[in-house]
């Protein structure tokens, strides 16, 4: 089947989850800058998951665009990639409310971890999909980022109990690796001839 509606989906998920993070912002009643100042960590914490979601939208599309049909398997990936994705907003208001607290740092960073897992997934369920001569495989490589990344929210989930400011500099820092556009998968398309 075409992959269609399952990017037309995943795309009015990732606007709705943008869109639930933004409504958890309230509006202070001061009418000064400094009434701002309480909000600072509820707003950074948003850039921070806005940032994510929008690499995994980026990156989802760039890895869609690899592939022409999809299977059950991958409607079901890809539903576990959003179900992660959707938390964001609880740990995201959650971290950002609690000032950076360690068990909402920490969960934050578990539901990126998951997230991350879930991405791996339906990147190896597409290329199942795709055979021996995978456009996506071949595009990946040995995918540093994706391998590193786990890693550094395997050590900053523990972390946040001991400082949650270092555990949430991972968390940025991960965000940072990714915020550069990955072309791998447009330079194995142009490569092989593809849209």
């Amino acid at each position: 089947m075409g992959k269609n509606r399952l990017e037309a989906f995943s795309d009015g998920v990732l606007a709705i989850i943008i869109t639930i993070m933004v409504l958890e912002l309230k509006v202070p009643q001061a009418i000064d800058l400094a009434g701002l100042k309480p909000l600072l960590p509820k707003v950074l914490s948003y850039v921070l998951s806005f940032l994510y979601v929008g690499i995994y939208w980026n990156n989802h599309h760039h890895m869609f665009h690899s592939t022409q049909q999809v299977t059950g398997g991958i409607l079901w990936a890809n539903l576990h990639l959003l179900f992660w994705l959707s938390l964001l907003p609880f740990t995201t208001g959650w971290m950002g409310e609690n000032h950076l607290a360690p068990t909402p740092t920490a969960v934050y960073g578990f539901v990126l971890l998951m997230a991350g897992l879930a991405y791996y997934i339906l990147q190896q369920t597409i290329i199942a999909q795709q055979g021996r001569n995978s456009l996506l495989k071949a595009a990946i490589g040995k995918d540093w980022k994706g391998k590193l990344s786990p890693v550094l929210y395997g050590i900053a989930i523990p972390l946040a109990f001991v400082s949650s400011w270092i555990a949430s500099g991972l968390y940025v820092f991960v965000a940072l690796l990714w915020l550069v556009p990955d072309r791998r998968i447009e330079r194995a398309l142009a490569k092989r001839g593809g849209k």
